[in-house]
């Protein structure tokens, strides 16, 4: 068997590590990378050391069904980078980027001990043909045959909601920062278009190579994520992959049963937690961001339990829930995401911080953002705003087609092996062809969750073995 893997990121890396724990086999495995990040992916490239991992390790295994296997890799690398606030280690990108290249690695050596020939080619995938039964064509014009095709080429760029691409002082893809800020002088008024966590891993980073210029968040809602709290030694009882799994029916009134089940067990009312989120559009962010950091001490565990059940169990009940009940989720998006995918406490206290001493603001409801006479424009429902520089922070869409694939999708749904999927992404059409990631339009509502990747991943090897 020949299998051909697109794409050399956080989600190649899980599926090769889920391969190398099943029976020895004969072929090759062929993973194409042009890039210069592989098996780290954008997100876990050098950066700065202020660009943190935004999870507790209990939820960033790439080895799908071990939980504690990125935690055990950590081991004393962790204690330099604890958040005492946390009581976890939350360490730099690029750390938890060593990390997926050992694993990686560890994983293409088992491969080839039982039998496997692997290959590396640093080429871009511009198409597939299903002719016996595949050809993979990449950007050199070569052509690779392969019996089973997964893809693994990651995420969308942020979307350039206003139109301002060309503008000088304009930053359209924030990422890598240790590029893009050194471009930002210290003392320019900065806006951040977005609220979510980019937005918050460019401010802190501002804040920590010493700006003093103004720093404002402009956007539509102005919603901060939530603060991840300091995680108990509760394990979920209720919320459990196998409840789910014993479910005739997956819907979002059982799941929420569920939750009040765990809930109350540990006297507590969801009623109370689901006003508290229904509040989150509304409240003064500042204020809601500074009563999250009174909390991350707080011994409930509501929150904690939809917080982790989201990652663990969250992908599992999607694939099951029926379209109704998804469209009610993606109506609420904004909320779930901050909610499901918070900021890290010590990312949390500093934005606190840069608020109070009126550096940092937030401009909700921007209307738009115009580049005239040497500067930018921000309109919001009440208030303009001027800015030397604008860091477009917003996150793309669930399922966002990366542009470097586009040719090579067109040619998987042209050719009958893919269809586009209504929600965004695609799903494959052909059992022999695989989809890992933020793509696959039928999988996980929180698509850059590693636990969901991870598990797709062993999923997809589990078809393939």
């Amino acid at each position: 068997m020949d299998i051909a893997i697109i794409g050399g990121g956080a989600a190649a890396t899980a599926l090769l590590d889920a391969l190398a724990a099943w029976p020895p086999g004969t072929g090759t495995i062929t993973v194409f990378e042009p890039s210069r990040h592989l098996w780290r992916g954008r997100p876990y490239a050098l950066d700065l050391e202020s660009v943190l991992v935004n999870a507790p390790p209990a939820i960033m295994s790439i080895r799908h069904g071990d939980r504690d296997h990125y935690g055990a890799w950590l081991g004393t690398r962790g204690a330099a980078h604890m958040d005492e606030r946390f009581g976890r280690p939350l360490v730099p990108r690029a750390l938890y980027g060593e990390y997926l290249e050992q694993t990686a690695e560890k994983a293409l050596a088992r491969l080839r001990e039982s039998g496997w020939r692997v290959r590396i080619v640093s080429r871009r995938v511009v198409g597939v043909t299903r002719t016996h039964p595949f050809t993979v064509h990449t950007d050199d014009g070569r052509e690779h045959g392969a019996d089973q095709i997964v893809l693994c080429v990651g995420g969308g760029r942020p979307h350039d909601h206003y139109d301002l691409k060309g503008a000088p002082g304009f930053i359209g893809d924030p990422y890598p920062l240790a590029r893009t800020l050194t471009t930002i002088p210290p003392e320019a008024d900065v806006a951040i278009v977005g609220s979510g966590l980019t937005a918050v891993d460019v401010t802190v980073s501002l804040a920590a190579r010493g700006h003093t210029g103004r720093i404002s968040l402009v956007s539509r809602t102005g919603m901060l994520p939530y603060v991840w709290q300091r995680p108990l030694d509760h394990r979920p009882r209720h919320v459990t992959a196998d409840r789910v799994n014993a479910l005739p029916d997956v819907t979002l009134d059982n799941l929420v049963d569920l939750l009040r089940a765990e809930l109350a067990e540990a006297g507590e009312d969801l009623d109370e937690l689901i006003a508290d989120i229904r509040t989150a559009p509304d409240e003064n962010p500042v204020d809601r961001l500074r009563r999250q950091i009174a909390l991350i001490d707080a011994p409930e565990i509501g929150r904690r339990v939809l917080q982790e059940t989201a990652h663990s169990v969250g992908p599992l009940a999607w694939r099951r829930l029926n379209e109704r009940d998804k469209d009610r989720l993606r109506a609420g998006f904004r909320v779930a995401t901050g909610l499901a995918s918070p900021m890290v406490p010590v990312n949390a206290v500093r934005l606190l911080d840069l608020f109070d001493s009126g550096q940092l603001d937030i401009v909700r409801g921007v209307t738009g953002i115009e580049y005239a006479d040497g500067k930018f424009r921000v309109r919001a429902r009440d208030t303009a705003r001027s800015a030397a520089r604008v860091v477009n922070a917003v996150n793309p869409p669930p399922h966002a087609l990366p542009q470097d694939a586009s040719a090579l999708v067109t040619t998987l749904v042209e050719g009958g092996m893919a269809a586009r999927y209504p929600a965004g992404g695609i799903v494959a059409s052909d059992p022999r062809v695989h989809i890992v990631g933020d793509l696959a339009g039928d999988g996980s509502f929180i698509t850059s969750g590693i636990p969901g990747v991870a598990a797709q991943a062993a999923a997809a090897a589990h078809r393939i073995a």
